[in-house]
């Protein structure tokens, strides 16, 4: 099974890569954005998180930059599948704009066959931001450090397991806490949700133990105010952006535990290369703009330097191999 599934993603990598930097250089002649009509960023998680910050920023000088009105949607759910799906059933005319990560449009679609979504559906045009990833827990929790942490889990085990939150089945966050409890040997419960807030706030409630979650400024908030506390980041080395929390390998119980989460703006697949290069000199525009970068790095978050159509294209490419060898490491089988 695994063996198969494993030759599948690696033909539609191949696909996926031919596709792309074939859209990218092939000729469209004059084609541009529509001269009317809103463009929409379609956001896969409710307002509030990490993503919607983003969008929210973005949004603003990306309106001027293309001389039209830019709205953000938000359409949490199904692990990011409702807000692909408006964007894959809309004309492929680049106002569209799905911001998203490896969590919805790559990761999700590997486990679970029922979202009908595809890493090959969409085209990257720009990165906006890499975010650490960190490991957060109830403020109530008896555990203030990874090996504290690990400790109890393991101890719960044999009782009554920990349980952590996630942004829904197969994200990233999930297989980061499978990864975790199999590293270490321990059993806990999955709680899913539709976004990093609502996680939050069930957290902040002693509802659910812990969280891997992107890194934002709310959650500053949330910890100064003693709601919940940030147990270490999941970076090779302290995030510029965190300096003092200790990365979750600084203790004695985890080694090789690495991980951080990239975001961009893609386009639905076929939409044409020069509509591509118009909403990428746009966003490149925009994501060099001070006010824009400023506002990010205050919610702790690191701009992503400027690629070329066709680095995107390949960088994309790369991404879901990386995580098509994640989700096999895990060991999480399709449904």
């Amino acid at each position: 099974m695994k063996a198969s599934f494993t030759r599948v993603f690696q033909r539609l990598a191949l696909i996926l890569f031919v596709g792309l930097v074939g859209g990218v250089l092939a000729h469209a002649a004059h084609a541009q954005l529509p001269r009317d009509g809103t463009l929409a960023i379609m956001v896969p998680y409710p307002a509030g998180g990490a993503s919607d910050i983003i969008a929210r920023t973005v949004s603003a000088s990306l309106a001027e930059k293309l001389g039209r009105p830019v709205v953000v949607e938000n359409l949490g759910g199904a692990s990011g599948a409702i807000a692909a799906r408006k964007v894959l059933n809309a004309p492929a005319n680049g106002l569209y704009l799905y911001q998203g990560t490896p969590n919805e449009l790559i990761l999700s679609p590997l486990v679970n066959s029922a979202l009908k979504i595809s890493p090959d559906d969409f085209q990257l045009v720009q990165l906006n931001t890499y975010t650490p990833i960190v490991l957060v827990a109830r403020a109530t929790l008896s555990a203030n450090t990874t090996d504290e942490l690990i400790t109890l889990a393991r101890q719960s085990s044999k009782t009554q397991p920990l349980n952590y939150g996630s942004v829904g089945p197969g994200s990233l966050y999930h297989l980061l806490a499978e990864r975790l409890g199999q590293t270490i040997g321990a059993t806990m419960t999955h709680v899913p949700y539709k976004g990093g807030a609502p996680l939050l706030q069930d957290m902040a409630g002693d509802n659910v133990d812990f969280a891997f979650l992107p890194y934002y400024a709310a959650i500053d908030g949330m910890v100064a105010a003693g709601r919940i506390k940030i147990i270490g980041q999941a970076s090779a080395t302290r995030a510029q952006t965190l300096p003092n929390i200790p990365t979750m390998t600084e203790g004695k119980l985890l080694k090789n535990f690495y991980f951080t989460v990239w975001g961009g703006y893609l386009v639905k697949k076929g939409t044409p290369p020069a509509v591509q290069t118009q909403l990428f000199n746009a966003l490149q525009a925009v994501m060099a703009e001070p006010k824009v970068r400023e506002t990010l790095v205050a919610n702790s978050m690191i701009v992503g330097k400027p690629m070329t159509l066709e680095e995107a294209a390949k960088f994309y490419v790369n991404e879901a191999l990386v995580y098509q060898k994640l989700v096999k490491d895990v060991g999480i089988q399709r449904q």
